[in-house]
Order: C-alpha cells, then sequence, then structure tokens
C-alpha cells in the first residue's frame, strides 16, 4: 500500500456563499427576547471607534486568576442616541406562518437627517389617522417593533446621513405594554445605558473589512506549490480544480470574494458603559476615527468590521450559564495615561 494522505477540506460550508454583504447594516434574523420585567428595546447600534487594552479584576470563580488582575483586549464602540420615528405591528400570517405588518405610526415630526435616507418620506403624518388605525387592529399583533434611526451628527465620524434599523420590543409578555411603551418613545432617544448595563453580555453583528478578489492562498490557505521547472502552470493556485462532472464542487477551493461578509459573534462582555468623553478619548484622537463625541461603551475582545462601522448590538441568543453579571472591576484603560 501507498502513503495514506489526509488533507484537511479548505474552509467552511457553514458560510457560503462567500460573497459581499447585500448592505453594510447587518440583518439581525433572531432576537432573543428575555424577561426584563419592563418594555425596552432589545438591541442597539453603535460605531467601531478601535481597540486598546484593559486591566480588570478577573470576576470568574472558577478561574485559577480569580481576584487577581489581568489584561485583556477590548474595543471601544460609540453609542450615540437613537431616534425612535416610528412603531410597527405585526401579525401572524395563517397562510404561511410568517409575520406580517399589519399598520404603523410615525412620529409627528422625522428629523431632516432622516429624508436622506429615506426620500419617499412624507413630510407630514396625521397621527390621529394612523392611531385610530392602529387602535383597529392592535388585537391581532403579536409583535411590536420600533423603527429608529442612528445619529452620526453627534459622533464623530462626519456624517450626515443615518441608518434606519428595526429593533423589537420585548421585555414583557404583554402586547399592549410593548405597544404603549412604542407610542410613549415616538419622536424621543433612547440611550445605550437604557438598553444595556456594564458586565452584561451581547452578541455584536457587523460586516467585516472587505478584501476585495483574492487568490485561493489568501482566501482559503491552501499550500503553495513547489516552485520548480515541472509547476508550470503556477504555484498559488490548487493542483485540480476537480472532475469535469459534476462541474461544480464547493470541496474545491477557488479564488472569489473575500472579506465584506456579515458575521456575528457571541457573548462579548460590556466592562465599561460612559458618556464622558474625556474619558475614552487619546491625546490626538482615534486612528482613523477621530474623537469620540457621546456616549461609548468598552467591550471585551475584538468587532468584526473597519473603524466607523455600524455595529448592531443585541441580547445573548446562548449565553453561558455561571457567567458573571455584575459590573466588572475596571482598572486601567491604555488610553489613560
Amino acid at each position: 500500500m501507498g502513503l495514506k494522505i489526509n488533507r484537511p477540506r479548505r474552509g467552511s460550508m457553514g458560510v457560503y456563499p462567500r460573497k459581499r454583504a447585500s448592505d453594510i447594516v447587518p440583518r439581525v434574523r433572531t432576537w432573543p427576547d428575555p424577561n426584563l420585567g419592563k418594555p425596552s428595546l432589545l438591541g442597539f447600534a453603535a460605531y467601531k471607534v478601535g481597540m486598546l487594552h484593559a486591566v480588570v479584576v478577573e470576576d470568574r470563580q472558577t478561574s485559577p486568576l480569580f481576584g487577581k488582575e489581568v489584561v485583556k483586549a477590548a474595543t471601544v464602540l460609540e453609542a450615540p442616541p437613537l431616534r425612535v420615528i416610528a412603531a410597527r405591528l405585526y401579525t401572524l400570517d395563517p397562510t404561511n406562518g410568517y409575520r406580517k405588518a399589519v399598520g404603523e405610526v410615525w412620529a409627528p415630526e422625522v428629523p431632516k437627517d432622516v429624508y436622506r435616507a429615506v426620500k419617499t418620506l412624507p413630510e407630514k403624518f396625521d397621527l390621529e389617522a394612523e392611531l385610530k388605525r392602529i387602535e383597529a387592529v392592535k388585537g391581532m399583533a403579536v409583535d411590536v417593533r420600533a423603527i429608529v434611526a442612528t445619529q452620526p451628527r453627534l459622533a464623530g465620524i462626519g456624517k450626515k446621513t443615518p441608518e434606519i434599523l428595526e429593533i423589537p420590543i420585548g421585555g414583557v409578555p404583554s402586547v399592549e405594554d410593548r405597544l404603549k411603551f412604542a407610542l410613549d418613545m415616538l419622536g424621543k432617544e433612547v440611550r445605550i445605558s437604557d438598553v444595556f448595563s456594564a458586565g452584561q453580555l451581547v452578541d455584536v453583528l457587523a460586516i467585516t473589512r472587505g478584501k476585495g478578489w483574492q487568490g485561493v492562498i489568501k482566501r482559503f490557505g491552501v499550500k503553495i506549490l513547489p516552485r520548480w521547472h515541472k509547476h508550470r502552470k503556477g504555484h498559488r493556485r490548487t493542483g485540480t480544480i476537480g472532475p469535469q462532472s459534476p462541474a461544480l464542487m464547493f470541496t474545491q477551493p477557488r479564488p472569489g470574494q473575500m472579506g465584506f461578509h456579515q458575521r456575528t459573534e457571541y457573548n462579548k462582555r460590556i466592562l465599561k458603559i460612559g458618556n464622558n468623553p474625556a474619558e475614552i478619548n487619546p491625546k490626538g484622537g482615534w486612528p482613523h476615527y477621530g474623537l469620540v463625541k457621546s456616549d461609548f461603551l468598552v467591550l471585551s475582545g475584538s468587532v468584526p468590521g473597519v473603524q466607523k462601522r455600524l455595529v448592531v448590538l443585541r441580547h445573548p441568543v446562548r449565553p453561558p450559564p455561571k457567567a458573571p453579571t455584575s459590573a466588572p472591576q475596571l482598572v486601567w484603560l491604555s488610553v489613560q495615561i
């Protein structure tokens, strides 16, 4: 018998198709709804600022370093308040079981910057007529969601056009309580401290850094062929692309788009939430970002995407059973000199 060759497959089928994301705003397919005891948004949006390292006191009792200071990589996100511009009701379609919008109420006055993103909005809304329409269909509603607009003017990214997101309202089982909360918040701002708190775990969703069209060496990490005269058809390529039939084999690495994909990272712990930019701004500002000018948060670990990229935060969909929930003891951040 000859030598048995064992080679692991290259790349994961779980992230196919490897193409560019359709929108720079992440699409959230699952919104966990914990019992909070009060109505609240189930997510938030922030802009990535940069990374630093933080010295914190380890508070996991099962850790060998429990009670000692440890150094962790951390990411800073700027989270200017979200403006609630509309509330939307959903019911279940009896034919297919999907959610179906049955009515929505818009705030009487929508910020002018919203018209940069949605140019077809009317200038004024008849609030009384919309409330009557909502009152007629609220009995069949199963879900209430808030349509919110980011406020990049308040951040340090030099941008005016807001992103428009739809975030569910949860925290309580009653649909009436959720709807009342949504109507009360029309036209008002929601801050990051109203949704999350320090010590809490969150999932982050973002679009990764785009790298364009790349070959199989960088895209999949395949082995570079020896550079000698008999390999006359190239070295940074695969030895074979498979049989003639079937014509397409996903198990074979091929060149193509790399990066600018939507990715989700789970269970990032919030180390700090603050509203004083002087605590987080280094001298000269953040590279490729500028100065933080509004609310911010510090997350443990890394976050997909480049500076100024929009990041969506939500409650954890698979939280660990024994994770600490209290605010960590933050000793030092590397921007504090």
